[in-house]
């Protein structure tokens, strides 16, 4: 009886395992980077409002993340050098190298194909924002209500931000040995401990009749 009711109590504490990380989730949205020497930082403003000087390199990656921390950093190495080759300096504009990654299709919305990623130089008034930068290079943007970044060049169509469950978000591929050796989650192990105690509570509640 006792045995059942572990390995009953066992089941329903993976099925809820289970269920917890079916319901966690992502979002499909455009994630806005700053090129630091040779390796992406994550902004630390919103394209409305960054105000890139001239020379600078900036980068828009369409994914699926969870957060900042798990943000899908923009592809490529192209310096500033590269991508604004063949734009002359001129005293009265400022030059802002982009760099947009449409993503992968895995990342796309369903019916939707990303385009591929491109570079482009921005020329644009010294006092003007990376969304103007933007603007100038790849309409038409989509925003919704709050100023988020929706689309850019039109991609995706529709959507903006929407929660994606874990179960489609796709592996970026860069996880820790640690973190995709397949074995157990926290939780998971937590259950089973509790589980255990559990167990071990009743066999000590029914030695307790026998013997009381």
């Amino acid at each position: 009886m006792i045995r059942r009711g572990c390995a009953l109590l066992l089941a329903t504490l993976v099925l809820w395992a289970g269920a917890a990380e079916a319901q966690a989730v992502g979002y499909r949205y455009w994630s806005f980077w700053d090129r630091d020497g040779d390796r992406w930082t994550y902004a630390s403003q919103g394209p409305s409002t960054a105000v890139p000087s001239d020379g600078d390199v900036q980068g828009f990656r369409f994914a699926v993340s969870e957060d900042s921390a798990d943000a899908t950093q923009p592809r490529g190495t192209a310096t500033f050098a590269t991508i604004c080759a063949r734009t002359p300096a001129r005293e009265d504009r400022k030059r802002v190298a982009l760099v947009i990654d449409f993503g992968t299709p895995k990342d796309a919305p369903s019916g939707e194909t990303p385009p591929p990623q491109r570079t482009a130089c921005a020329t644009v008034a010294p006092d003007a924002t990376t969304a103007e930068a933007l603007a100038s290079v790849a309409k038409p943007l989509r925003y919704d209500t709050n100023a988020l970044l929706c689309a850019i060049s039109g991609y995706p169509r529709k959507g903006c931000g929407e929660p994606v469950s874990t179960q489609e978000k796709p592996s970026k591929g860069n996880n820790t040995d640690e973190e995709d050796s397949g074995g157990p989650s926290v939780g998971l192990w937590a259950g089973a401990a509790g589980v255990a105690a559990l167990g071990a509570a009743a066999v000590w509640q029914s030695r307790r009749r026998r013997h009381g």
